[in-house]
């Protein structure tokens, strides 16, 4: 049966199938294209499964977010799908069960070479949004640091010394690094290559959100976590369906006037190291 009959239907390209982004398609996908990218087929299939089973439009594509050619690839296919006016990258390491060295690469490298991509790709109008953290904000860099994380074209990122020294120092200081690295790049880009193609790119930094993939991190590091939630303004966890309606309104013509910015969404945790109120590992 065919569910949708018209044509041109703008498509939503995610990559990285998981809880949060897919909560995010989920409030913008009606009378759209969904392609979704992800490394796991398993997953892709679960996903594209669950999506279909409601009604929406669904095709899916095995990506390597790590190698370049397999996101190339993955953007020329949701360009041949029709008008690309939503991206969001979801794609990134566990800081418990990554090392160093890979979260730079997938969640700051590889990053960044996706927002170089699809801008490529994306149409007039369009919009991006990468999943960040609330860990970008945990980190104090100097300025010519941030200067480098911004400005150094996206083949050359892994060459930076600090990245290749002090970002690496640990899995938690290479997360919170790659992150804050997420913040500058979507900045950057908001202004020079997305703002060229009258394209709009942000980012979200989601606090301690509970999804499936989360308990590993909990069963790691459960006292940490139960602390930063005890501290914060909220008292509690977030939702998928919390970053997803700041997705949306991202995402949406009633943000036509925000590009290159970062949304903080944490329950306060960051109010409260600010304040004194949290120490972290402490």
């Amino acid at each position: 049966m065919i569910f949708d009959r018209n044509d041109n239907r703008p498509v939503i390209a995610l990559l990285g199938a998981g809880a949060m982004g897919t909560a995010i398609v989920r409030r913008i996908a009606n009378g759209k294209q969904i392609l979704l990218g992800d490394i796991s087929t398993e997953n892709l299939q679960a996903v594209a499964h669950d999506l279909s089973a409601s009604g929406y439009e669904v095709d899916t594509q095995p990506v390597d977010a790590l190698d370049r050619a397999s996101v190339e690839a993955f953007a020329a296919k949701a360009a041949s799908l029709g008008e690309v006016r939503y991206f969001i990258d979801t794609a990134g390491a566990s800081p418990n069960q990554s090392s160093p060295e890979h979260i730079v690469a997938l969640d700051l490298v590889a990053t960044a070479m996706a927002i170089d991509v699809f801008g490529g790709v994306i149409a007039r109008g369009g919009a991006g949004l990468v999943i960040s953290s609330q860990a970008g904000h945990m980190m104090r860099l100097s300025d010519e640091v941030e200067r480098q994380l911004a400005l150094t074209p996206t083949e050359e990122l892994a060459e930076l010394d600090f990245l290749k020294h002090d970002a690496v120092a640990s899995s938690g200081t290479a997360y919170m690094v790659a992150k804050r690295a997420n913040h500058l790049r979507v900045r950057t880009a908001a202004a020079t290559s997305w703002g060229d193609r009258g394209a709009r790119i942000n980012t979200i930094s989601p606090g301690i959100i509970v999804t499936p993939l989360a308990y590993d991190e909990f069963r790691a590091a459960g006292e940490g976590y139960q602390a930063m939630i005890d501290a914060s303004p909220a008292r509690r966890v977030g939702t998928s369906d919390e970053i997803a309606a700041a997705g949306a309104f991202l995402l949406g013509e009633q943000a036509a006037f925000i590009t290159g910015t970062d949304l903080l969404i944490d329950g306060g945790v960051i109010a409260a190291i600010n304040a004194g109120r949290f120490t972290l590992g402490g």
